[in-house]
């Protein structure tokens, strides 16, 4: 986490003290913070802790995405062979996404109308860039999610660690909240490509335009935009995948007990 966290300070040139320094903290307490959670025995936030490989799927992602944003915005300054390939890349798949009504679409259009067409263009790739990495990350959640039948089912799963801000003593049946939750987080993670940069305009008349200038600001605003809703699109899939497990179990316990009262 230490190392995702100082992403784009390390790679972008020109950073000043008091930023490293605020990147420095930031990364440290994420790491202290990372560590607590899975070294202690007791649940803490972090969520499927023991159910490998969720966390580590959404990690990957959020460190390929800071990457990959941060080589583009490098490219405009200090130019590579990495850098340049990321950026025509991503401007072929922005290009290929920028849809009307797609969320590429509405991420630039949430920008000041004064917004230099070169700066659009830049957030434009950036949005592409971020968006088709959020996908790849959830088309390969769900296929791991087919092939090995995650969680696995030879391993017991421990609600109360692995989803330590559910409470299945609330009340109400656990399967129905879990289903419930799940809907709830797939919706969310649906719409909040769309509703981010709806909110962020209209907002536009109320505070100064969004113009994305600088690099950091960029770099972490649409890695938010895209991380956050396959996040919840993931959240909701395990969750659903979790509230069919105990309902099958339940149906196996039911089966067996079922048929040791007719044996007896």
């Amino acid at each position: 986490m230490v190392l995702v966290i100082a992403t784009p300070s390390l790679m972008l040139p020109g950073i000043g003290a008091d930023t490293r320094q605020i990147v420095a903290l930031a990364a440290l307490c994420a790491g202290v913070l990372t560590f607590v959670e899975y070294a202690s025995t007791y649940p803490g936030l972090v969520e499927f802790r023991d159910a490998a490989p969720f966390n580590r799927i959404r990690f990957v992602s959020l460190f390929l995405t800071l990457f990959l944003l941060s080589a583009l915005m490098a490219s405009g300054s200090t130019p590579s062979t990495l850098s340049l390939f990321v950026r025509v890349t991503g401007m072929a798949v922005a290009q290929s996404i920028d849809l009307p009504y797609s969320p590429v679409r509405l991420l630039t259009m949430m920008l000041a109308a004064d917004t230099p067409p070169a700066q659009v263009e830049l957030v434009r790739t950036a949005g592409g860039l971020a968006y088709i990495i959020s996908l790849i990350t959830l088309a390969y959640f769900v296929l791991i999610l087919r092939t090995l039948g995650w969680p696995n089912r030879a391993t017991s799963f421990n609600v109360w660690v692995n989803l330590p801000t559910f409470d299945p003593t609330a009340g109400g049946d656990i399967v129905s909240r879990l289903r419930r939750d799940a809907r709830f987080n797939i919706g969310l993670g649906c719409l909040l490509p769309f509703v981010i940069p709806a909110m962020v305009y209209s907002a536009s008349s109320l505070f100064d335009p969004v113009t994305l200038t600088s690099p950091h600001t960029l770099i972490w605003t649409v890695t938010a935009w895209a991380f956050l809703p396959v996040s919840l699109f993931m959240r909701g899939i395990a969750m659903g995948r979790i509230a069919t497990m105990i309902e099958q179990t339940r149906q196996s316990n039911q089966r067996m007990a079922t048929a040791q009262l007719a044996a007896a």
